[in-house]
C-alpha cells in the first residue's frame, strides 16, 4: 500500500506560476489568482460593475448609408 506523502493535507493543488497583479504589478498570490490580494480583487470586480471596462462598438456606417438611400 502506498503512504501519503501529502502530510496529511490530502488536497493537491496545482502550481501556477506567479504573474504581475493587474492592478498593482505585485506578484500574484495563490489565493486570488491572477491577483496578488483580495482588496485588487475587488477593486477589480468593482470597475467591471460601474461599467469602467467596456469594448469599444464601432458602428458599421457603410450599413447606415444603404439603409438612408431607401
Amino acid at each position: 500500500m502506498a503512504e501519503d506523502t501529502s502530510g496529511g493535507k490530502g488536497k493537491v493543488e496545482p502550481l501556477r506560476k506567479t504573474r504581475p497583479c493587474p492592478e498593482c504589478g505585485r506578484p500574484s498570490t495563490r489565493e486570488s489568482y491572477p491577483f496578488c490580494s483580495e482588496r485588487c480583487r475587488t477593486l477589480d470586480l468593482s470597475r467591471w460593475l460601474k461599467g469602467s471596462y467596456a469594448i469599444p462598438v464601432a458602428e458599421d456606417e457603410s450599413r447606415a448609408d444603404d439603409e438612408n438611400r431607401d
